[in-house]
């Protein structure tokens, strides 16, 4: 079994936070269209937009590198990234905001983590360019983890309160009937 070259394994984890983006990209932007609280909706749109400009500088530093983004993980985050929605399908609608933030504060926090492990791997070869790359992104998550963080007590909030006006709601229908 060949061993992997310390530039083989960065162009992996490059390869892995890539795919990773691509995918959030993705969901983010499905987050936007979802929902009432138009505040949430652009910050999911700004996020897309900026998770959109890491996967570009991601991509190339790992062509700079001599590598090239995978398509099978690519594939394989898009099909992995679905199952958090799955949560979903117990939930009413008015909670789709709330939940999408769970999702997002999760997603935001594990790059973190992605991140890390990027930088430390970057240093540990010598490669500054790619660990100063990943610092640089790793900040951006924790920042937008906390702007996730600072909506969903609001939005837990707001979804209680409109699933209980409408059970009110249907109580009084169910007495008037």
């Amino acid at each position: 079994m060949a061993q992997d070259s310390p530039n083989d394994v960065i162009k992996a984890y490059l390869q892995d936070a890539i795919a990773a983006e691509r995918n959030f990209e993705t969901q983010l932007r499905q987050f936007a269209r979802e929902g009432e609280n138009e505040l949430v909706q652009r910050m999911f749109l700004q996020h897309a937009d900026e998770t959109r400009l890491q996967h570009e500088r991601l991509s190339a530093r790992l062509k700079a590198i001599g590598g090239s983004p995978s398509t099978m993980k690519s594939i394989l985050a898009h099909l992995l990234g679905a199952a958090p929605k799955a949560g979903q399908l117990f939930h009413d609608e008015s909670e789709r905001t709330v939940q999408n933030l769970i999702i997002a504060y999760t997603v935001e926090n594990s790059e973190v983590a992605m991140y890390e492990a990027l930088a430390i791997v970057a240093a540990a070869a010598g490669d500054s360019e790619t660990e100063e790359l990943a610092r640089s992104i790793q900040l951006q998550e924790r920042q937008t983890a906390d702007k996730v963080w600072s909506q969903i007590a609001n939005a837990a909030r707001t979804s209680f309160i409109k699933l209980e006006r409408r059970e009110a709601a249907g109580e009084e229908a169910r007495r008037a009937g």
